[in-house]
């Protein structure tokens, strides 16, 4: 038995050795800071589309891939959404890498969820830089029309949008205290903790809203009513003072960009 488990913790070993080399190799860090800066055009391509909404503007969705699609249509846009794509994998990469070689199960968990999101912005930047298309609120649409028809699905459905809020507070809270900081390697200057900490706090305001449409979806029981971001944003426009409120959103999301940008440069990798 005790020879099973040394050989158990030889190979959990030399795979923590093999993901440690990996995301040390100057590729992938450089691809990493790569991804940060996809992060940010994308996230300044999404401020544009949330302030379309604000204005009165039918445009794209508001959405992941609405911001990809935009940027298909632009001169060079094919070329860009290349390089995206690859830096937002490289980035998958290196989360993987994290979570094979960190301990602690919070930061596990942190590494996994971001593997998955960036795998998908990936997997989405590769489908528009190679002609094809896709739809944010549709798979949101789709993946709550399967998850509401599992048993018990009006209570996974509201689990979702809890979660969601979860993740929306941790960003606020992230921004308000400047934990962000945390994750760079020096300090990056007055004005990128100024932009970073008003994109934490409008990216969670946004986030918060996608969350109560899953919940909302779950109570009344209709799928249709997570409609991801962009239904979330188109919503807050018939509140008062909606429109004062998305721009404040898509000013988060832009301040968010540019310190995806400073991160690309400062960031711990």
């Amino acid at each position: 038995m005790n020879s099973i488990g040394d050989r158990a913790g030889d190979v959990s070993g030399s795979a923590k050795r093999a993901a440690a080399r990996t995301g040390d190799h100057p590729v992938v860090e450089w691809g990493a800071r790569l991804g940060y800066g996809a992060s940010g055009v994308l996230h300044l391509l999404l401020a544009y589309l949330t302030a379309q909404i604000a204005l009165g503007g039918g445009g794209k969705e508001a959405s992941q891939s609405g911001a990809l699609e935009t940027l298909a249509e632009e001169p060079l846009g094919q070329v860009l959404l290349w390089v995206i794509a690859a830096g937002f994998a490289l980035l998958a990469l290196w989360q993987l890498t994290e979570l094979v070689t960190r301990h602690e199960a919070s930061d596990k968990a942190k590494a996994g969820g971001k593997l998955v999101l960036y795998s998908a912005l990936a997997w989405m930047s590769f489908t528009f830089a190679s002609g094809g298309r896709t739809s944010s609120n549709k798979q949101t649409k789709e993946f709550t029309v399967t998850l509401m028809g599992a048993p018990a699905g009006r209570v996974l459905v509201g689990l979702v949008g809890v979660a969601i809020i979860g993740i929306a507070a941790y960003h606020v809270d992230k921004g308000w205290r400047g934990r962000f900081l945390q994750d760079l390697q020096e300090h990056p200057g007055r004005w990128v903790v100024i932009a970073a900490k008003v994109g934490y706090i409008g990216k969670g305001i946004a986030l918060a809203a996608v969350g109560i449409l899953f919940i909302t979806a779950a109570i009344h029981q209709r799928a249709a009513e997570a409609t991801g971001l962009d239904g979330a944003l188109r919503s807050m426009r018939d509140l008062p003072a909606g429109t004062v409120i998305l721009l404040g959103i898509a000013l988060g999301l832009a301040a968010y960009g540019v310190y995806s940008f400073a991160r690309a440069r400062y960031a711990r990798v």
